[in-house]
């Protein structure tokens, strides 16, 4: 079963599970002459809501790209994502304002051991099915999931206060129940919050996690004939769709068809292990006993032993044009770029009289 089938089977077992409650409360309501239950059953069916907006955008996320869409659909999730973390704040602000009520006009509820029964049931319900969810939702890599899974447990938190509530009040006629109210739905708009920023942040562009990149430019480095990896960048169009680029150092001695046949290999490599379409592009390390090296060997040293650069890579000598350009990523206290570059030139010039020297600043976007 591939990942869209577990996550559609998945929201299924949540609708089941929902509209079973539903129809127990219900059943339950109608027997006890209770409107609350009979409220808190259409409540579980609202809920089934969640479940069913993962599977539609799990649905159209499967839409094939197209000439609009030429990277497919798979960013949709992040939508049901947000949806659904949307309607878990609303939830939140929603039981806020009813629980202050409560507490600025207090009222006398009346539990009795039918409702206790009701209570207990939805509890442990809501509890294996929001922790089942959200288990998957982890490990389908699926914010859609990870977000229903945390609306289901949290509507169990909220009737778990509501039995403590109950008890309190029992033993002691003590009522608890907008104070502890307020305090789940501080929780509940915090973690609402939370569960947004996680597929906003992916639509935004996230940095890249540090595993992958570290597993990224471990597997190319082991490829033969690479000597440095740089310039990692991914862009996240879905769960299944990577986009990105790096550059790797090679010997200038290699010919343009090894070079075509190395980077074939690493992009075929990285489409199969990661789901990458990655383009790799060039740096040639010059070799040998030649003015290019001795150049290359005075200016990298010198770049190097600066506190304010923290990688240096992308030499290149032009003998025809007479000029040198570099690629320097600077410590992230760094601010002032074109003062940087200024004072790089000014510091290194003297070492290549003569020469007409080009330093970029680059930013290092995968750690």
């Amino acid at each position: 079963m591939n990942r869209n089938s577990q996550i559609i089977r998945t929201s299924w077992i949540g609708i089941v599970a929902n509209v079973f409650l539903a129809g127990f409360k219900a059943a339950v309501g109608l027997l006890a002459n209770s409107v609350a239950i009979v409220m808190d059953a259409v409540n579980n069916l609202s809920d089934a809501l969640s479940s069913v907006i993962t599977i539609v955008g799990t649905k159209l996320s499967q839409r094939p790209a197209d000439r609009k869409h030429p990277f497919g659909h798979g960013r949709i999730e992040y939508f049901s994502a947000i949806i659904i973390a949307v309607i878990v704040l609303s939830a939140g602000v929603t039981s806020l304002f009813e629980s202050a009520k409560k507490i600025l006009n207090p009222t006398q509820p009346e539990y009795t051991h039918t409702t206790l029964i009701v209570i207990a049931v939805a509890i442990i319900v809501k509890l294996v099915l929001g922790r089942y969810v959200k288990i998957k939702g982890v490990q389908l890599n699926s914010d859609a999931l990870i977000a229903s899974g945390s609306d289901a447990l949290f509507d169990a938190i909220i009737t778990l206060t509501t039995l403590v509530s109950a008890g309190v009040m029992l033993l002691w006629g003590i009522s608890l129940d907008g104070i502890l109210g307020v305090l789940i739905s501080i929780v509940i708009i915090k973690a609402g919050i939370e569960m947004l920023s996680s597929p906003v942040n992916e639509l935004l562009g996230t940095s890249i996690p540090v595993e992958l990149t570290n597993q990224i430019k471990k597997e190319v480095s082991e490829f033969e004939g690479v000597h440095g990896v740089y310039d990692l960048i991914l862009h996240n169009y879905g769960p299944d769709m990577k986009i990105g680029s790096l550059h790797i150092n090679v010997y200038d001695t290699m010919s343009a068809y090894e070079i075509h046949g190395l980077t074939r290999k690493i992009t075929m490599q990285m489409f199969a292990r990661h789901g990458i379409i990655l383009t790799v592009g060039i740096y040639a390390i010059a070799t040998g006993d030649n003015k290019r090296a001795e150049l290359q060997t005075k200016v990298l040293q010198a770049l190097h032993s600066r506190k304010d650069i923290v990688q240096v890579h992308g030499f290149y000598y032009s003998e025809k044009e007479n000029t040198i350009s570099v690629d320097v990523v600077p410590d992230i206290a760094v601010h002032d770029e074109k003062a940087l570059v200024s004072q790089l030139i000014s510091d290194i010039q003297p070492l290549v009289p003569g020469v007409h020297l080009d330093i970029i600043v680059d930013h290092n976007y995968s750690e």
